[in-house]
């Protein structure tokens, strides 16, 4: 079947992928699945690296202890960050365990791990490998009966119902002079400037820049750049930079408010999360 192609506010170009319903991707460092969508929902999750997945609304960070549940319809597009296996489950779009018609990013427990993992398997030889958009495909031929798949399905299913939702979305906002600052810190996540400061720069002043801020993101400006560095700072966990290296990198002022933020938004330390990459 031919892609379909369309146009997107932000002028991307998107085609319509229909992929087989249960895969596995291998996926190079920084390798892109361009933009694209989905005609059912679909549940993406990487067992090893990061996954970076942007919308027209924003973007969200996927490491291996989280999934993003991707409503269809929604145009998105994928960028690895390390050596990436993205494992990819297709729900018809009146299966919706989640019920969310938002992107949405969900903890992966160690059950709902293996059952995903276990649902994109290969089984051996018989196992037909063809180049597919941004990566290594591998088709579904595995030896498990339908019943085994049906049973696999339904306890990720259940244990996807019992997940939920977690704030790794960085919105994006629409106003140009909001666009300009964040082009200037996702360039320089470090970058130590006041919002008055960059406003400067953006063209705004700070009350107007931060009023923007609340009504485009939902966040105030500190948050909104808080969540900003968290999500450079994985990746250049993923790429095995130093805990101190990293927090100096992304902006905080010491290792230790670096290593107290991103526990408190991802559950664990710095130091854990390099050592389960992978895992």
């Amino acid at each position: 079947m031919m892609p379909v192609s369309r146009h997107v506010a932000d002028q991307h170009v998107v085609n319509r992928h229909s992929p087989p319903r249960r895969r596995h991707l291998d996926l190079l460092h920084t390798e892109r699945i361009d933009w694209h969508d989905h005609a059912d929902h679909q549940l993406v999750y990487p067992s090893s690296g990061v996954l970076a997945v942007s919308t027209s609304a924003g973007s969200w960070v996927v490491p291996p202890q989280r999934a993003v549940w991707l409503p269809a319809g929604v145009a998105h597009s994928h960028q690895a960050h390390g050596p990436t296996r993205m494992h990819s489950l297709l729900f018809e779009p009146d299966v919706n365990p989640l019920g969310a018609a938002q992107p949405t990013v969900v903890p992966v427990p160690p059950l709902l791990r293996e059952v995903l993992i276990a649902l994109t398997d290969i089984a051996g030889p018989a196992a037909e490998n063809t180049r597919g958009t941004g990566g290594l495909e591998h088709t579904e031929r595995t030896k498990r009966t339908d019943s085994e798949r049906r049973h696999l399905e339904a306890v990720a299913f259940d244990q996807l119902r019992r997940c939920p939702a977690e704030p790794l979305h960085l919105p994006e906002p629409g106003d140009d002079r909001l666009r300009a600052i964040s082009s200037i810190l996702h360039a320089a996540p470090g970058d130590p400037r006041t919002l008055a400061e960059l406003g400067r720069e953006a063209g705004a002043g700070e009350r107007t820049l931060s009023r923007l801020f609340r009504r485009e993101t939902g966040m105030t400006f500190p948050q909104w750049r808080t969540q900003l560095r968290l999500h450079h700072a994985l990746v250049r966990l993923t790429r095995g930079d130093s805990v101190t290296t990293v927090a100096v990198a992304v902006g905080f002022a010491n290792p230790s408010a670096f290593i107290s933020a991103f526990k408190d938004m991802f559950g664990v330390t710095p130091g854990v999360y390099q050592r389960t990459l992978g895992t």
